[in-house]
């Protein structure tokens, strides 16, 4: 029997501090919706989430605790989803219809999850 593999779609976000409008958010959050349904529909849908920008923390190799992430870096971690593919090929199509792509400079990052 084949078993599939696992994959975690990264979305990565632009520093777009205060350039996006909480209409356009609630726009965007429901194309994700539905772009998440249309995976979930094939049974290929695992799990994720969203991620929130502010009220976060970064801790360094001394065990150095700093808010973050910083306005000064040029991408910040959006969410992430974790579906089941044949190939990093396919989980890479999945990653070509999230919305977030939309957004200029926004990347989805594709990895395949290590199984025990």
């Amino acid at each position: 029997m084949y078993i599939m593999k696992e994959f975690i779609l990264i979305f990565r976000h632009e520093n777009a501090n205060g350039k996006v409008s909480p209409e356009q958010m609630q726009h965007w959050m429901k194309q994700q919706a539905e772009w998440v349904a249309g995976i979930a529909a094939q049974n290929k849908f695992i799990g994720g989430t969203g991620l929130l920008f502010d009220d976060a923390r970064v801790v360094d190799h001394n065990k150095l605790v700093t808010n973050g992430p910083f306005g000064g870096i040029k991408e910040t971690l959006g969410g992430y989803i974790t579906v089941r593919a044949e190939s990093s090929d396919e989980a890479a199509e999945f990653a070509k219809g999230s919305p977030v792509l939309q957004g200029e400079g926004n990347t989805v990052e594709v990895r395949q999850i290590i199984s025990h």
